[in-house]
């Protein structure tokens, strides 16, 4: 070593070494807190899979097998009994095909009018604006097993009880998804119409054409939320309807606990339901996850 490399060591200061101390050992305790942080998720995660795989293990299981092993994550004996009774014993079927179709024209709908309703509160300036705003919050504060009994009222009234049009029609607009909207809408700034309207696009056109595509983020939302609350809807279907051709997979499902397909505990047939009936919100999800997270999509530099 020169002296030169030994006059520089020397004339180091104390405070200059701790730095470079605490300089190496802080990727050390950015990896422990990693993985510390990693290992906490992975306990939570598994914390909330563990009922959906036992779940899915059970209906795999014979009706002895699934009374006296609960817990277990492997059957003794794989069955598929509960899928076949499903199927091909019972109205699985058509409580799905009703589901289906709500699901389909109530997301629809909601997307539609909830839309046009929340750029009207944001955008168009009329009488009564804020008081209809005002409603609005109001109704999101009301509990909706309160309105039960005025929906059943008004459906009965209307003489559309029992159809598909008492399933779909009061779902097709909810407050919060109204809410959601405009409060996007009004995020979008207002220059961005300008232009259209001094090409003379009407309002609906600068709503159709312009606003609607830069609400990519608020629309997936809407979307997930109005899949999934008419998916998994149940005490609108039990004011609205009583016919078995009209049951859904949310009453259906309900209705096995009865005892309706066969004696017992029937673990795995409600449960092989109830997994079946996730599946459809957890491709939806999945589907749209990256879009939902992507909440700069659609923005505007001024």
């Amino acid at each position: 070593m020169s002296t030169t490399t030994r006059t520089r060591e020397r004339t180091v200061s104390p405070s200059r070494r701790l730095r470079a101390l605490s300089r190496e050992q802080l990727p050390n305790r950015q990896v422990a807190g990693k993985s510390l942080l990693y290992a906490i998720l992975i306990v939570l995660a598994m914390i909330y899979i563990a009922p959906f795989l036992i779940q899915v293990a059970t209906s795999f299981k014979t009706d002895g097998d699934a009374a006296s092993n609960p817990m277990s994550l492997l059957p003794q004996t794989w069955s598929t009994a509960a899928y076949e009774r499903l199927f091909l014993n019972s109205d699985f079927p058509v409580w799905f095909q009703n589901s289906a179709i709500v699901t389909v024209f109530v997301t629809l709908g909601r997307v539609f009018f909830n839309s046009l309703a929340g750029y009207a509160l944001a955008r168009l300036h009329f009488r009564g604006r804020n008081v209809i705003f005002a409603l609005l919050i109001a109704v999101m504060s009301v509990p909706g097993v309160v309105l039960l009994i005025p929906k059943f009222l008004v459906i009965n009234q209307l003489g559309i009880y029992d159809t598909y049009v008492a399933m779909i029609v009061p779902l097709l607009t909810d407050a919060a998804g109204v809410f959601i909207m405009k409060n996007f809408f009004e995020s979008i700034p207002a220059s961005v119409e300008e232009q259209a309207r001094i090409d003379g696009a009407g309002t609906f056109r600068v709503f159709w054409s312009i606003v609607l595509p830069m609400a990519r983020p608020a629309l997936v939302t809407i979307i997930i939320l109005s899949f999934q609350g008419s998916w998994n809807e149940l005490s609108h279907f039990i004011v609205a309807t009583q016919s078995p051709e009209l049951t859904t997979l949310t009453k259906g499902v309900a209705s096995l606990a009865s005892g309706q397909l066969s004696q017992g505990t029937q673990y795995p047939l409600k449960l092989a339901a109830a997994a079946i009936m996730t599946i459809p919100v957890a491709v939806m999800f999945f589907i749209f996850q990256k879009r939902i997270m992507n909440t700069t999509d659609g923005a505007v530099k001024e």
